[in-house]
């Protein structure tokens, strides 16, 4: 990928002031939520939890940013939001899908440069604090990324390795679904290689097991629940071998306006469904 210029430092978020709801409204959503908290207690939850956060730069738009791409500062910000009602409701494991390697490749170059800063200024830095709540993991090619952000991608996972929560959150960036099994097959091969076995022994003892030691999640459950947010309805290649039998949930939320209400009722959503895992 040709070198991405950085551009100026980002400057302070504009503010955005949607017109206030009535407090009727606030009551009910407040309401809303608490019914949904109570309808969760005891009901089996998603170890692990997969957000496709779309629809940033609609947001911008929709709230007349003259620069959409504030969108992508206010969603990476609203992460964090996200991440305090995953772990509120006992949630573990997230992996949330923060740039595709399409979007390297068919974005213009300004705004994957925005994209980047924007990473390495607020998601890093907000997770890789002095007691770091998740312990941050990469999935993606950092070749793919400006050298800057996938050393400070590096330094998120060094500065949250000895995280002793127990929660593992996994950062996309740079991510392709299908890229994931070709290298996951090219370092099977590899280490196979290594061992002096001919390949036919391999084919012959292949299962599903030895290619998930090799995927970028490797060490993770499997998601149980993708939620996605803008109302589209497709995975855009996001944790395909992964997501065999995950439950999906779409929202039609922007990212940026995701609410915790939102979030309760894709965990009713999927709490009150039947998995049948291919069946």
């Amino acid at each position: 990928m040709p070198a991405v210029k950085p551009p100026p430092t980002v400057k302070p978020l504009p503010t955005v002031k949607p017109a206030p709801p009535l407090r009727a409204l606030r009551s009910l959503q407040a309401l809303r939520a608490g019914r949904l908290r109570r309808r969760l207690a005891g009901a089996e939850l998603p170890r692990h939890i997969g957000l496709i956060m779309d629809g940033n730069r609609r947001w911008a738009r929709e709230h007349g940013l003259a620069d959409t791409r504030l969108g992508h500062r206010y969603g990476a910000q609203h992460a964090s939001a996200v991440l305090g009602w995953c772990e509120a409701v006992g949630v573990r494991h997230v992996t949330v899908f923060v740039c595709s390697a399409e979007n390297l490749r068919r974005r213009g170059d300004e705004e994957v440069a925005f994209l980047m800063r924007v990473i390495e200024e607020v998601l890093t830095r907000n997770l890789a604090g002095p007691r770091p709540r998740w312990q941050v993991r990469v999935a993606g090619d950092p070749d793919t990324l400006p050298e800057s952000t996938a050393r400070a991608l590096a330094r998120a996972e060094a500065a949250t390795a000895d995280c002793t929560t127990g929660a593992r959150l996994t950062l996309a960036v740079g991510y392709g679904g299908r890229q994931e099994l070709v290298d996951a097959v090219r370092n099977l091969l590899h280490a196979h290689a290594d061992t002096g076995r001919p390949v036919r022994a391999l084919a012959e003892e292949l299962t599903s097991d030895h290619i998930a030691r090799h995927l970028y999640t490797a060490g993770s459950p499997d998601p149980d629940l993708v939620i996605r947010t803008s109302g589209e309805q497709r995975m855009s290649n996001f944790l395909l071998w992964q997501s065999a039998y995950a439950e999906l949930y779409f929202c039609d939320a922007y990212w940026p306006a995701f609410r915790e209400v939102d979030f309760l009722r894709a965990l009713h959503t999927y709490a009150t469904r039947k998995r049948r895992y291919g069946a």
